[in-house]
This record gives structure tokens, sequence and C-alpha cells, in this order.
């Protein structure tokens, strides 16, 4: 199940140190809301292995703020407590293309 990032509970999800996927989304922008079962199936597929879920930039803006989103939909990647600035991606996404990078994120 796709989680539900918010101000409140993104900063301990983080810091657990497990792999974590957040797409910064809008309910307004049309390419978030395609990519929405995209990432929802990944969330199922990869579930004991990542934490993968939707933060609503319209509802909740620490985070957004703190790592510059700019346009969205974008989507971080974290590992360890730290965010991994190398798979960072930006625009609407194949779920191949995302699915690469959530494994590339699994093997560091």
């Amino acid at each position: 199940m796709t989680m539900t990032f918010t101000d409140q509970n993104v900063h301990e999800i983080i810091a657990s140190g497990q792999p974590v996927v957040i797409d910064f989304w809008a309910t307004w922008c049309g390419p978030c809301v395609r990519m929405a079962p995209i990432v929802e199936e990944l969330a199922q597929e990869y579930e004991g292995k990542a934490v993968i879920g939707k933060y609503n930039i319209e509802e909740e803006n620490d985070l957004a703020m703190k790592y510059r989103i700019m346009s969205i939909p974008t989507i971080l990647f974290f590992k360890n407590g730290e965010q991994v600035p190398s798979l960072r991606m930006a625009g609407a996404q194949q779920k191949a293309d995302l699915q690469a990078r959530i494994e590339e994120l699994l093997a560091l």
C-alpha cells in the first residue's frame, strides 16, 4: 500500500534508515495523477523492502521546501537516513525506469 507522507511523519520514516521513495505530487497535476497507479503498484511490489509513497505539496510543504521541489512530479530517494541525489527523478516516469531506480537504491 502506498504510504502517505506528511510533514509530521516523513522525517521519522527517512531517519529509520530503510529505503524510502517519495513522489511529490498535487491533485491538479495531470502527469502526477497518471503516475499514481504506477507508484501504487511499485509500493505493493516492494512492500517489506522499501517504503514508497506520496507527498501532496498542496497539503504539506516543509519537505518540498527543504529539497527545493520546483516542479512535479519529482521523486526523491533516501537510504540510511540520507537523500541519494543521483537517483532524483523529475517529470512523469515509465514504470520500468522508476523500478530500475528503486533497484539501484536497494543495491546501495
